[in-house]
């Protein structure tokens, strides 16, 4: 399994896919998946039953999963970027390839 090298809360573009340009940040990562939740990107419509808690249920808009292979990260000036990993002070920090700066 590769390393997933995005995390929640990173600003991400997708790069590939019918959602492609768009951006957003990332609000849960499923590791086991290889997939992330971006918000704002590929949204799918639930419908919902009737409920104690929704006595009207209705069709409500979430996001869905989207490969991380389709996202890139994206930097301080909005370029998207790779990420590698190095050491600093003895402390390993994530840093864009493009720019070299620390993430």
């Amino acid at each position: 399994m590769p390393k997933i090298k995005i995390k929640k809360g990173d600003k991400v573009q997708v790069i590939a896919g019918a959602h492609k340009g768009s951006e957003g940040t990332v609000l849960k990562v499923l590791i086991a998946d290889n997939k992330a939740l971006v918000e704002g990107v590929n949204l799918v419509k639930k419908h919902n039953k009737p409920s104690a808690q929704n006595p009207q249920g209705g069709i409500a808009e979430k996001e869905a999963p989207i490969q991380i292979s389709n996202l890139s990260l994206l930097t301080s000036d909005g370029v998207p970027t790779r990420v590698g990993y190095r050491m600093e002070d003895g402390v390993k920090v994530r840093y864009a390839k493009k720019s070299n700066e620390v993430i």
